[in-house]
């Protein structure tokens, strides 16, 4: 028998003392003792039983009339924990699953798609994601993932913003088979999708500090806190064996701890309950000034603070994040995450624990666009959802404490570790690993028993190398391509794009398949104007507005909102903290260069000492920077100006551009790719 529950609590918001109330704990629907102040409590009638459901505050509370409830609460109120009709529909003969399975499925980490450059009978296949806290992967569960692209997927991996990867093509025949092998291999898809805790993001690098390493055990301790327990992912895929990894005892203590309410006691599912989360939720852990994870974009930031020594002492808690929004519908919008308070280190699962019940009993269920936890938080404001939070929590939160300055870190290159051993951070444009690339990453972690972590950036660090490996893995993946950071574009080293078409039934138009050719482009234009090739902007790329390479934190961010056209966002900063704007709507992609040249041009000669591209466009406003490119008629550059940075002479220069626009480039380009071929072959010399 299946039991849903309500929310009992005591009001506290008006309490001059400030004083939390206690809870009474979460009833059977049988018991109705229901007296929660922040929204009625309304009653549906279900199957042979009746079901009390949260929803978020209508506008005039005393209104008690039935909710609309979206298509997919419904199916997962009947799914009996996320199993029905899933469980039937991978064992028809169809290609594809039906509506129901197809929302439930992603609960367990997978999307179906299908070939949109195909024409006619749709060609159905998945895409799993696995979930990989802290990007961490173990040896065994990479080469496993090596193995599945090829034997069951398109034959590439791709590495994903939330450090986890992707595996596409996958036909539903071979669902069973390849969820089981992930499974049996250290890995797991569970809830990397869905309306639950997504993948937990901390930095990637592999320092043996103790900052680095408490956010590492913290973001895993979040993760198993929410991780489902009711076992459906398992019974599914596997037959109900489980492979569960024996979780630390603080978390399975603040789990089941219900002294202020948060639990549903009778469930399998103690904090989710039957209908889980009203939308994905997303956390991020990290030190101060690496702002690697994009904290502020995240439902919860997670930031350690030490004291003078160096030893955690707390956290500094940050809410409301969210990238998603839909083009023309002004109410929706991406949203940086606000500060809530700090915890003492002890408190941080039952705090996180906190602003997921908050969420859960008000976040919207009747429209899903406006179900994130950033639309609650703006629409409360943060002292009331402050209010609400400690209730669950149980006690004040302190004010945050102050934090240095926000840094982007790559983690690209070869760095200590600070055991004696080393890590290597290599660059993959878009995350996709495919070709040479795969198979020399799959040589030197093969041939080294190399573990790996994937970054927030779409990129892949090799750990715990020996000093006397470095120079024998430099040439298997210089040999491939994947060479020092030094040599690759600084353009690329922070562009990020969504895979977008031709899989995604979201995309607009082209995102990966659109961002290399766009950002050859830029270089021109950088060139053009007479930027040197070491400066660079944050470029992000998405096929629509869902966000999913987090465009609107983009220095220069462009957002799919038409065939081979795009929202251009201008504002945001190389590190992260501030949000973009909208600056132009439907620039065909052919139009690109009118509109940054003139951008690019005045950034170079307006700007003030070390200011930002992102900086500079918010100083000078859109209105000027409008007016700017619509009076736009080429940069003006004396006749004896010449791109010499690469070049000994006039003439070497000349020689060189000539030949560069037969292969459509630019003469800096085809130098770099000389000097990057010049060195790869001198590094495979010396190992020979």
């Amino acid at each position: 028998m299946t039991t849903s529950f309500g929310a009992t609590t005591t009001p506290v918001f008006n309490d001059p003392k400030g004083q939390i109330g206690s809870f009474q704990g979460l009833k059977s629907a049988n018991s109705f003792a229901l007296s929660f102040p922040t929204r009625p409590v309304h009653v549906f009638s279900g199957s042979n039983r009746t079901l009390i459901r949260a929803v978020s505050t209508p506008a005039k509370p005393e209104t008690v009339t039935e909710p609309k409830r979206s298509k997919v609460e419904i199916f997962k109120e009947q799914s009996n924990f996320i199993r029905y009709p899933l469980n039937e529909e991978i064992l028809t003969d169809a290609p594809n699953i039906n509506e129901a399975a197809t929302q439930l499925i992603k609960f367990h980490g997978s999307y179906q798609q299908y070939n949109r450059d195909e024409r006619g009978q749709k060609s159905y296949s998945f895409m799993l994601r696995t979930k990989n806290p802290c990007g961490k992967v173990p040896n065994q569960l990479y080469l496993t993932m090596d193995d599945l692209a090829d034997q069951f997927g398109i034959g590439t991996l791709r590495l994903t913003t939330r450090q986890t990867f992707q595996l596409h093509g996958v036909l539903k025949k071979d669902l069973k088979t390849v969820m089981s092998s992930i499974i049996k291999n250290m890995g797991s898809t569970l809830g990397a999708c869905g309306d639950l805790n997504r993948n937990v993001l901390a930095p990637a690098a592999p320092l043996v500090r103790k900052d680095y390493l408490f956010a590492q055990q913290t973001a895993d301790n979040i993760a198993a806190l929410l991780t489902p327990q009711s076992g459906f992912y398992y019974d599914v895929w596997v037959d109900g064996e489980q492979f569960m990894t024996v979780e630390p005892p603080e978390v399975t203590k603040a789990r089941n701890d219900n002294s202020h309410g948060t639990n549903f006691p009778d469930s399998p599912e103690p904090i989710y309950g039957t209908q889980f989360l009203p939308r994905k939720f997303k956390i991020a852990v990290t030190v101060p000034t690496d702002n690697s994870v994009d904290l502020l974009t995240n439902d919860i930031g997670v930031v350690v603070v030490t004291d003078d020594k160096g030893e955690p002492q707390g956290f500094n808690l940050y809410v409301g994040g969210g990238m998603g929004r839909t083009h023309r519908v002004e109410t929706t919008f991406p949203q940086l995450a606000v500060p809530l308070g700090y915890v003492p280190k002890e408190d941080i699962l039952y705090a996180v624990k906190a602003i997921v019940v908050t969420q859960r009993e008000n976040g919207r269920r009747d429209d899903r666009r406006y179900s994130r936890l950033k639309y609650l938080v703006s629409s409360w404001g943060i002292e009331k959802f402050r209010s609400v939070v400690e209730q669950y929590y149980g006690r004040k939160f302190e004010p945050n404490r102050e934090l240095p300055e926000w840094e982007f870190k790559s983690y690209l290159g070869w760095h200590d570790q600070g055991d004696g051993n080393l890590f290597c951070g290599l660059h993959v444009d878009s995350g996709r690993v495919a070709g040479k690339m795969k198979k020399a990453l799959r040589e030197v972690i093969e041939k080294y028993g190399l573990s790996v972590r994937l970054t927030p950036n779409q990129n892949i660090i090799l750990c715990d190398i020996r000093k006397s490996w470095r120079r024998p893995i430099t040439t298997i993946l210089a040999q491939a391509g994947l060479l020092h950071p030094r040599y690759v574009d600084p353009l690329n080293v922070t562009a990020m794009a969504c895979p977008a078409m031709p899989l995604c039934p979201l995309a607009i138009t082209e995102a990966e398949r659109g961002i290399p050719d766009i950002l050859k482009r830029v270089r021109a234009v950088f060139e053009k104007v007479g930027l040197r090739y070491s400066e660079s902007v944050v470029i992000r790329i998405t096929g629509c507005p869902n966000g999913c390479a987090r465009p609107y934190m983009a220095e220069l961010g462009l957002v799919g909102d038409g065939p081979n056209s795009y929202q251009l966002w201008l504002g945001g900063t190389p590190n992260q903290t501030s949000l973009a704007r909208t600056f132009m709507n439907k620039v065909k992609i052919h139009d690109l260069e009118k509109v940054l040249e003139p951008l690019f041009y005045h950034w170079k000669r307006k700007r003030h000492s070390k200011e930002s591209f992102g900086a500079f466009t918010n100083r000078l406003g859109f209105e000027k920077l409008q007016e700017l490119v619509d009076k736009w008629e080429g940069p003006v550059v004396a006749s004896s100006r010449h791109n010499l940075k690469l070049f000994a002479d006039k003439e070497t220069y000349e020689a060189i551009d000539k030949l560069a626009k037969v292969q459509d480039k630019s003469a800096h380009q085809l130098a770099i790719e000389v000097i990057r071929d010049f060195v790869a072959s001198q590094s495979n010399g010396k190992s020979e």
